[in-house]
């Protein structure tokens, strides 16, 4: 099972682009059964008007225009709604499979192809975005693998999971467009501004890692139960 984030512009020309990249991969994870389990975080920000994404869009606009841009803004629909751009287009890819399967959260949405994919994305509670009753958590039940592509471990999504385990978590209101309109809710708040030194100290500690270069791409693979744990056991030590 796997969990991928990449940049394919780092990992260079590609024939067929990001339909080839996910095909390989669904074919390198098939088991004795012929099939694996491939995994992305397919997240909406730009629907929430609580983002970091939406602040920076709506910076400046009078109260009348930021009006506006909320009426213009449309339900989330996990069928429809393409993950944002942030994302990465092997993301996007993935949630537009034939066979894929994604998570119904108006924010932090996953998508899965494969034979798990039902059970990673079936439920996702609105208020455990990266929380252990979330994809995320059930990829760490799983004992999933994370391939990052390119990208670098400032973006390694699972350390939302270490994070949230800490007692002192502070809740936030978010407010978002989801399928029924508009909901306001409390949650964990979400902040990954430490996770680049956080990164730096589980590659250090890892015994999973292995790191390979594909096309022009650096790529790393590791344990998402064993980098959730060096992560927790790191910010557990820089509070006592």
């Amino acid at each position: 099972m796997l969990h991928v984030q990449a940049s394919l512009r780092a990992l260079g020309p590609v024939p067929g682009g990001a339909t080839t990249v996910v095909e390989a991969l669904l074919e390198a994870l098939r088991d004795e059964e012929g099939e694996g389990t491939l995994v992305a975080y397919t997240a909406t920000p730009e629907n929430s008007a609580t983002s970091r994404i939406h602040r920076a869009e709506t910076a400046g606009l009078s109260p009348e225009r930021r009006a506006e841009h909320l009426d213009r803004m449309l339900p989330f629909d996990p069928a429809s709604t393409p993950c944002s751009p942030t994302m990465g287009t092997l993301s996007e890819t993935i949630r537009t499979h034939r066979r894929a399967r994604r998570s119904d959260h108006p924010q932090t949405s996953w998508a899965a192809v494969g034979k798990h994919a039902r059970a990673i994305t079936a439920h996702h509670p609105l208020t455990s975005h990266l929380g252990p009753d979330s994809p995320l958590g059930r990829l760490y039940d799983l004992d999933a693998q994370v391939l990052m592509i390119g990208v670098p471990m400032a973006r390694f999504t699972g350390f939302h999971l270490a994070d949230l385990r800490m007692p002192d978590v502070p809740q936030r209101e978010y407010r978002c467009v989801g399928p029924d309109g508009w909901t306001t809710f409390k949650a964990p708040d979400l902040d990954d501004l430490h996770f680049a030194d956080l990164g730096a100290r589980v590659l250090a500690a890892s015994t999973t890692l292995t790191t390979r270069r594909i096309g022009t791409a650096h790529c790393r693979l590791i344990s998402l139960r064993e980098a959730v744990d060096l992560a927790e056991h790191v910010l557990r030590r820089s509070r006592s």
